[in-house]
């Protein structure tokens, strides 16, 4: 073990967290932090996030020369992400940290967050006594998109706690971490398939659904929806099985918190996989794009009964209509 790291730090805006985390993890091993601007509630237990404020993302290298490679291709990244997020990303910081301060320096930055009205996301080092009705969400960061701190990420999980019932059947399309699976389980749905195109995604919703006891509930997959006829679909890598919805049969509920292009071409599936008088939750979705994602998604016979905006994202709820019957090109 190296006897000093180096902490790296950058200040950004919410949006961006996910992509600087992916960017960020693919040079560097180990946990990603995530520091917010946050309220106190409940004597100082929770943390609750102030919307819209700049976070801190922290990641830590040795202090060597691999650690100073590994920081100058996070600068570098950066910097490119910087050119297409203009004005939302900070310069990259650096900080010496000895060995004995470095096991536990990321984690001091990760709380209980309260999200939604019901779910806690709960780090498995914090200690926290459960409110009454509350589900806790226990999710350890730094393995897969889905820490809770994006706006769709929350404004997700406030849709769900309004929508699903009891015993539903769910499928959960880019899981992620399976923060929004593993929330739907513990509030009372019978099952989940929830699907990624990553590995690494894949790995950390199996390993995080049983930490929080639900795997014999959680079916997960590399695998994702077959897109919309004579519609170009992003490239997959070759392991990812591309399913047709039929396949699948009809689910209650069906979570897609993707990005507004890949929703639109999905969106015939998406629609079809839900049963009639189901409910579809689309996220992801950036305001200036929400037409590529909310204009195929009704013409597939989704039809938009609420959304929750946050900043510039826009999370769409939709019912499917009865008797509307989606064809493979999305016309209906």
């Amino acid at each position: 073990m190296p006897a000093y790291w180096l902490e790296l730090s950058v200040s950004a805006a919410p949006e961006t967290v996910e992509s600087i985390s992916e960017l960020m993890g693919r040079y560097v091993s180990g946990g990603i932090a995530i520091e917010e601007p946050y309220r106190l509630l409940d004597d100082g237990q929770v943390h609750e996030p102030i919307p819209g404020a700049a976070v801190i993302i922290r990641v830590y290298v040795p202090a060597d020369e691999a650690g100073e490679e590994a920081m100058a291709r996070v600068q570098e990244g950066l910097w490119h992400l910087s050119q297409i997020l203009e004005g939302s990303i900070g310069e990259l910081q650096q900080r010496r940290i000895a060995e004995e301060d470095w096991a536990n320096a990321w984690k001091e930055h990760y709380h209980v967050l309260r999200l939604g009205r019901r779910t806690v996301i709960k780090p498995s080092w914090r200690d926290y006594t459960p409110q009454r009705d509350e589900v806790i969400v226990e999710l350890d960061p730094g393995m897969a998109f889905g820490t809770g701190l994006h706006p769709t990420t929350r404004n997700c999980l406030l849709a769900l706690e309004e929508t699903m019932q009891p015993g539903d059947r769910v499928l959960d399309v880019g899981t992620g971490s399976g923060i929004l699976a593993i929330a739907v389980l513990k509030l009372g749905a019978a099952s989940v398939l929830a699907l990624d195109v990553s590995a690494v995604a894949v790995e950390a919703a199996q390993a995080n659904a049983a930490i929080n006891g639900v795997a014999d509930r959680m079916e997960t997959q590399l695998a994702t929806l077959e897109g919309a006829a004579g519609e170009p679909f992003f490239p997959l890598p070759p392991d990812v099985e591309v399913l047709p919805a039929e396949q699948l049969g009809a689910y209650d509920l069906v979570l897609a918190n993707i990005i507004a292009r890949v929703i639109g071409q999905l969106a015939p599936a998406l629609v079809r996989a839900t049963r009639p008088g189901g409910t579809l939750i689309a996220s992801g979705i950036i305001e200036e794009r929400r037409a590529e994602a909310e204009e195929p998604l009704r013409a597939a016979g989704l039809k938009i009964v609420n959304e929750l905006i946050e900043g510039d994202w826009v999370t769409l709820v939709g019912v499917r209509e009865a008797g509307v019957e989606p064809l493979a090109g999305g016309e209906v």
